[in-house]
């Protein structure tokens, strides 16, 4: 698939200022000036993340509200329920609160909701446990903003609520003891993009303040917090990049036993990177929402010994490798479907449907058959006597709108701009299908449906040393809005050495101007015959270090490559 490169502008008088100001090589100068970084301070608190820049918890609107609602059910000897939803961002913040809470209460419970039975953040079920229970406060993390009528009904039944949430609020909010979330239009908070698991840490901050707990009393839980901050793909800048800078020195100095014995199972025994968290951490507590019961991934952060731990991480291991099979398995019968279909292959859009999928894993598989067919797409599955499942967009093109204006085919949905489910009668399948492509091919614009690659900056083999490969690491943790940088290398020479590897990675031996460097591109056999002409590349990679017998050098990661102009 031609994808489109767009490389990145940047104020040459800043890189300037900036290159004589930090005395490093320009070219990461001009990524960090694309990054608003343009003064030695601001780089100092860009290299250097410090816990004593976070702001008060106070700021926030509410949270002298929930902090008394707090101490007052723990002085009273109220039942708490600490209730989240079933991802990572909910089940870390629900395995923080309630250890938090656990040194001075321990009248407390967890409650997380059942993806199928109870579906997505609170709900009704949740709430009779509480009322049939005798919990008389319910701390809501990373859900509630929306539950207005729950809510309401758990006031009704002598339930107060406090909610923590980060996800956009309605014009209307629910009426509860308090809500503490940054995105409210009259909360002051400096900080918008906290996850929901950052919102319950600033809780936390709040009370260990009021109570004259230790300074780290809610640090403790900042490796739980990285991981959270890792999966919800939340923008790692400002507060998020300090959270999860130091959220990562304690997931490997002195880690929570659950994220220890993940990261045991999943084979890894080097220094814990935020890309671990993503892709080895996060889908093993993803899977137990989504192959079984979420309660267990709290289980596994709660657990107080390292065998307990242990006996719950390889539950999430089994759940996640019965996801992969899943995932693997209905990915390649939704592909063949829409191979055997001529008149959708020309499509703009794709919508897939068989009653047997798993519905856990429909969200995961529109992913896969987008880097296929590069254009939104809807994976559906029989829930009971109705179609349900996920959708998910191309950058760039409004999901949610689509999906709204095909409407009156549908008995529910909700999203956003990027993701979104629906439910709808079996028999409106078809005609969803239609609509949503007829709406899709009327307003995406041509060039949304051709996957761009963002390059930070140009650079010469030259320039790829140890100094520039050093400074690229403290630049970590990487994510949306910090994003590991991409270079271009212009016209480079295929050495003859480069080769196919394991039938469909290729592994690269180029040089320009005497000086050559390897470098790995995974799944790109296919091309491997422009590399056997004698035109000169262009390749967009990042910078990634080899280790082979003990000796380190440094490679590229190819993304793309073309022959050069």
């Amino acid at each position: 698939m031609q994808k489109r490169w767009n490389i990145l502008e940047a104020d040459a008088g800043k890189v300037s200022s900036l290159q004589q100001t930090l005395k490093i090589h320009p070219v990461l100068c001009r990524i960090l000036v694309q990054r608003g970084i343009e003064t030695y301070e601001q780089a100092r608190e860009y290299f250097r993340p410090r816990l004593e820049t976070l702001h008060s918890p106070w700021l926030m609107k509410d949270m002298d509200k929930a902090v008394n609602r707090i101490l007052r059910a723990t002085g009273q000897q109220e039942k708490i329920l600490v209730f989240g939803d079933y991802d990572v961002d909910g089940t870390t913040a629900v395995a923080s609160m309630y250890r938090f809470l656990k040194k001075f209460h321990t009248r407390l419970e967890f409650y997380i909701p059942h993806r199928y039975r109870e579906g997505y953040g609170i709900s009704k079920a949740g709430i009779d446990f509480a009322k049939e229970n005798g919990f008389t406060l319910i701390i809501s993390l990373d859900c509630g903003i929306k539950s207005v009528d729950l809510v309401r009904y758990a006031a009704e039944l002598g339930i107060d609520f406090i909610v923590c949430d980060h996800h956009l609020p309605d014009e209307t909010v629910p009426d509860a003891v308090a809500i503490l979330n940054p995105k409210q239009k009259d909360c002051t908070y400096p900080f918008k993009e906290l996850c929901g698991c950052g919102v319950g840490f600033k809780l936390m901050c709040a009370l260990a303040e009021r109570m004259d707990l230790p300074a780290g009393a809610a640090y403790e839980y900042l490796d739980l917090l990285a991981t959270a901050i890792a999966a919800d793909i939340v923008p790692m800048n400002g507060e998020n990049r300090v959270l999860a800078h130091h959220g990562l020195i304690k997931a490997n100095k002195n880690p929570n036993y659950g994220i220890k014995a993940l990261a045991t199972l999943s084979g890894l025994v080097k220094e814990l990177h935020i890309t671990n968290l993503v892709f080895m951490i996060a889908p093993r507590v993803n899977a137990a929402g989504r192959m079984d019961d979420a309660r267990k991934a709290v289980q596994l952060f709660i657990a107080e010994t390292a065998p307990e731990a242990l006996h719950y991480a390889e539950q999430l291991h089994n759940d996640n490798t019965d996801r992969k099979e899943a995932d693997k398995s209905i990915t390649e019968e939704a592909l063949a479907s829409i191979r055997s279909n001529e008149e959708w292959i020309g499509r703009k859009s794709t919508l897939v449907f068989q009653p047997h999928w798993h519905k856990g894993v429909v969200g995961i598989v529109a992913s896969r058959l987008i880097e296929h067919f590069y254009r939104p797409t809807i994976v559906l599955t029989r829930s009971g006597d109705y179609a349900a499942g996920s959708a998910r967009s191309v950058p760039g093109f409004n999901l949610y709108e689509a999906i709204h204006a095909c409407r009156e085919h549908l008995l529910g949905y909700g999203g956003h701009f990027a993701a979104a489910g629906m439910t709808l009668e079996l028999e409106q399948v078809d005609a969803f299908r239609e609509k949503f492509e007829s709406i899709v091919s009327a307003s995406i614009e041509p060039r949304l449906l051709i996957p761009e690659i963002i390059i930070d900056a140009e650079i010469s083999l030259k320039d790829i040393r140890q100094p520039i490969y050093d400074i690229l690491c403290q630049m970590e943790p990487y994510g949306p809005e910090n994003l590991r940088p991409v270079f271009l290398a212009r016209r480079l020479q295929n050495t003859g050495y480069s080769k196919i590897v394991k039938e469909e990675h290729i592994r690269f031996s180029v040089k320009q101007d005497n000086v050559s460097i390897t470098g790995i591109g995974f799944g790109m056999a296919d091309k491997f015959p422009l590399l056997l002409q004698s035109t000169p590349l262009d390749i967009v990679f990042t910078i990634d270090e080899n280790e082979w017998k003990d000796t380190k050098s440094l490679q590229l990661r190819v993304i793309d490559f073309r022959l050069s102009q």
